[in-house]
């Protein structure tokens, strides 16, 4: 599959490989240099992810973000269905193929960037959960689009309720959400083939 640029989705897939390292070795070179007695705790707690963490007064700030991004993607939910067809057919439709791709991009990322400046990283949530919302609601994006936020959000406070109860000490959200989420992704993998629709 080639975009119009000629640039292949493959390219796409590995510049996320690349700033991804990026991001991870500067990640590592923040704790390397942090005060290992009262930040370095703190900065590997985050990086497990916890709500515990978020305050109003933090959520009221990125919540503007977050909801910009989610207008954004609610706003051209029909239009994403069309990336679905080549690109031909959607440019006949009159769909310009690459700035839907990068508004997608965009507004997914904002949400995501803000919801990690919160709580931290807690994995998983955004990779199994669209695939369940696409068994249960189907491919259409108007209804997808808030099965999915319904579904995410009902999971994290599953997971959350689990991560802060099964133990006296609470549990760092993204290993619950590996713990569940891997094995659950493997088996909607083996169940559908990688066909999600």
């Amino acid at each position: 599959m080639r975009c119009k640029n000629g640039t292949n989705l493959f390219m796409l897939v590995l510049a996320g490989v690349i700033v991804g390292a990026l991001f991870q070795a500067l990640i590592s070179l923040v704790k390397y240099i942090a005060d290992p007695l009262e930040k370095l705790p703190t900065i590997v707690y985050w990086l497990m992810g916890s709500l515990s963490g978020a305050s109003y007064r933090e959520l009221l700030a990125g919540a503007p973000l977050i909801m910009l991004g989610i207008v954004i993607l609610v706003l051209i939910r029909w239009r994403i269905n069309m990336l679905s067809l080549s690109e031909e057919e959607a440019r006949t439709l009159g769909i310009h193929v690459q700035r839907l791709r990068w508004m997608v991009i965009g507004a997914s990322t904002l949400i995501t960037a803000v919801a990690v400046s919160l709580c931290g990283i807690i994995g998983w949530v955004g990779l199994v959960i669209p695939h369940i919302g696409r068994m249960i609601v189907g491919n259409y994006h108007k209804v997808l689009i808030p099965a999915c936020v319904s579904i995410g959000s009902m999971y994290l406070l599953i997971m959350d309720t689990m991560a802060r109860t099964l133990t006296s000490a609470e549990i760092p959200l993204s290993i619950l959400t590996a713990i569940v989420g891997a094995p659950l992704f493997a088996y909607l993998l083996r169940k559908t083939g990688g066909r999600w629709g």
